[in-house]
């Protein structure tokens, strides 16, 4: 007798280990802590600060980047902020430490206090100080539901009333199947990369302080999403 065996993973599938991946310099060199966090390094850095100015970012914010990966996004926004008003974390230590040592100038540096980043597997986003904006661009593409309720929970503790958090994630139709078996062996309701349907993103938020509002497009070169949550008074 032997038990039936049935996958539908590929077999070439491999779920990425963000939090333990390390990088060599030989990896460094080789730009592989660029391509690690999404590759297209110049288009999403400058969309990221263009579409966060057109909602009214301005120097004087506190800004938190969530997931902030090595500072794709963050190089960009250290220039255009006050000094020190630039805050990140990733699940990823080597992530902060190469971005910050990498691709930042000494300027830059001098901008961005190291105290000013952590790393984090439960979004830490204390640093003593309230945020005016934040982001998550490509974090809820690759975590569970349960992580996204956590993170807004989180991130409400530290944004101001009327202060805006805006998340990407990849969508869905409601006519889509929850059980549709991709031909990429990557786009997967239940394991990375995730999709979601757009009530979803409402769903996660009904436990916290925020007021909801869908945005869509953005110019996601891989056609993410964006949604924007406003922080509520308490």
């Amino acid at each position: 007798m032997s038990i039936e065996r049935r996958t539908e993973i590929p077999p070439d599938h491999k779920d990425p280990d963000y939090e333990n991946v390390e990088f060599d310099a030989e990896r460094i060199a080789d730009g592989g802590h660029r391509r690690f966090v999404g590759g297209f390094w110049d288009e999403m850095g400058q969309l990221q600060l263009d579409f966060l100015r057109e909602q009214g970012l301005q120097p004087e914010h506190r800004f938190l980047d969530v997931g902030c990966g090595t500072l794709r996004a963050g190089r960009k926004l250290v220039d255009y902020l006050d000094p020190g008003h630039y805050y990140g974390t990733d699940i990823n230590h080597e992530l902060l430490e190469t971005g910050y040592r990498v691709e930042l100038t000494d300027e830059q540096r001098a901008r961005l206090p190291e105290a000013n980043l952590r790393s984090t597997d439960r979004f830490d986003n204390d640093f003593g100080v309230q945020f005016d904006m934040a982001i998550a661009q490509s974090v809820f593409t690759h975590i569970p539901l349960n992580h996204m309720r956590l993170c807004l929970y989180r991130v409400a503790k530290v944004m101001r009333p009327g202060g805006r958090f805006y998340v990407t994630f990849f969508e869905r139709g409601r006519d889509f199947p929850l059980d549709n078996v991709p031909k990429s062996g990557r786009m997967w309701s239940e394991r990375n990369a995730f999709w979601y349907y757009r009530s979803d993103m409402t769903w996660v938020a009904k436990r916290s302080p925020w007021e909801v509002r869908y945005i869509g497009k953005w110019g996601h070169p891989r056609n993410q999403r964006m949604v924007e949550y406003t922080r509520l008074a308490d």
